[in-house]
């Protein structure tokens, strides 16, 4: 049993051998649960692992679902606060400073839902020029307002664009503290992290007093921008070592995004979240139509 400061458990890990499966775990794991809420009014979260494979069940929440390892003291004790304290985003109250186009009220509320739900995973395929930064950091602003996040990744694939979505942060919610640490610290002491996969990808295994910077509860909201590329193969490794829930951006077009993007967010083929594409954004004055022009070289 891992306990909290108030002696209510916070924890409790079921251990099976490693021949065999970590789910044989479950039950026993839910029957502590039972005891354990019964003598001290507080059921804790659920851990059933055989050393290789380990699983989370905050069963008032979610269903179990698969991690790299388990919660620091400090993550579990936020999980167990967030059952009382985080509000339903169903009716949400927008702050149009940051966002008050028709569409992107429409995409952040397709977001929230999605959330309420009980899905972890939600993928916006926006056009370019329609307002992605600004939608997530709506995001952020509610998730926040509401209970539902504290610390927050935003990850890109390039220094230029963690370089633009800090001033973007800095700009609309500058009471976020957003650090870029691809030039500055480890980033702890902010509550938005803005970083390359490359950065996130050297600090997942770094250590500081012989514990790790970032556990694997430390964030509560992952943004992946640009989330059609850059995912997969090595740096997919990112998003299998925190649990936590995540949004996608991406101005690719719903029917040329690959089929794996869908798959990492849980979705079905061809069906995001939500889309606002840009023949719409055009057919609706958001952008103008480009024209082509054909040229030749001297090469």
């Amino acid at each position: 049993v891992l306990w909290g400061d108030n002696g209510k458990p916070l924890g409790l890990v079921e251990a099976k051998r490693t021949m065999r499966d970590a789910k044989e775990g479950r039950e026993q794991a839910e029957l502590y649960a039972n005891c354990l809420e019964k003598k001290f009014g507080q059921r804790p979260i659920m851990f059933y692992s055989n050393g290789y494979e380990h699983h989370i069940w905050d069963d008032l929440n979610y269903i179990p679902r698969k991690v790299s390892g388990f919660y620091s003291k400090d993550d579990l004790q936020r999980l167990i606060n967030r059952r009382t304290t985080k509000q339903d985003l169903v009716n949400i109250e927008l702050n149009k400073d940051i966002a008050d186009r028709p569409y992107q009220e429409r995409c952040i509320k397709s977001v929230c839902e999605n959330y309420q739900k009980k899905n972890r995973k939600s993928l916006l395929v926006m056009a370019t020029g329609t307002g992605k930064t600004r939608v997530a950091i709506s995001v952020c602003d509610i998730l926040t307002r509401y209970n539902w996040a504290k610390r927050i990744l935003f990850l890109a694939d390039r220094v230029v664009l963690t370089d633009q979505a800090q001033k973007n942060f800095n700009k609309i919610l500058p009471s976020f503290n957003p650090v870029d640490i691809t030039k500055s610290d480890d980033g702890k002491e902010h509550r938005v992290v803005i970083s390359t996969y490359q950065t996130m990808m050297n600090l997942i295994d770094a250590k500081k007093a012989d514990e790790k910077i970032y556990s694997v509860g430390y964030f509560d909201l992952i943004i992946v921008d640009e989330a059609h590329r850059s995912i997969y193969k090595r740096y997919g490794e990112i998003f299998k070592y925190f649990d936590s829930l995540m949004l996608g951006l991406t101005a690719t077009p719903k029917n040329d995004i690959d089929k794996n993007t869908y798959e990492i967010f849980d979705i079905e083929n061809g069906v995001p979240t939500d889309c606002y594409e840009y023949k719409e954004a055009v057919e609706q004055g958001y952008l103008v139509p480009y024209e082509s022009f054909d040229t030749s070289t001297k090469f």
